[in-house]
């Protein structure tokens, strides 16, 4: 089983938080063209670089306090529950980082995923590199 290590030394520290910028900006690109066709053109990069960090953190501060202080009252059903609120926290975010209706945030998530899934087939075919397992399926 893979398991995450968080480096140690300082310029392991550097290089891992450049990457998850790097991470950020490419995974905004399939939100910001998601946003592009749900909004009829009105959609910034900026509103997609917003919804995405907002909405990763919105989901797990959402998912985490349910999964610790639920699951102390109610066990492992607290995970579940704190897996659907968390993803309604992520998609208010896109709601409101969009200007958007709860139909048109549901859009854009299913849109950018459909359209990160084909970057993810065109690089791995391109060069060989691919989004980290962060797929459901």
């Amino acid at each position: 089983m893979y398991s995450l290590q968080f480096p140690s030394d300082p310029l392991g520290i550097v290089v891992y938080l450049i990457g998850l910028i790097v991470l950020w900006f490419v995974v905004s690109i399939p939100v910001y063209f998601a946003g592009k066709a749900v909004k009829a053109g009105r959609a910034s990069f900026g509103e997609a670089m917003s919804a995405t960090l907002g909405g990763v953190i919105g989901y797990y501060i959402a998912f985490f306090i349910v999964a610790y202080f639920l699951g102390a009252v109610i066990g492992s059903p607290a995970a579940a529950i704190g897996l659907v609120l968390g993803l309604i926290v992520w998609l208010a975010v896109f709601k409101a980082a969009f200007h958007t209706s709860w139909i048109g945030a549901i859009g854009i998530v299913v849109l950018a995923w459909i359209i990160l899934l084909i970057l993810d087939f065109i690089l791995h075919a391109a060069f060989g590199v691919s989004f980290p397992n962060f797929f459901p399926f």
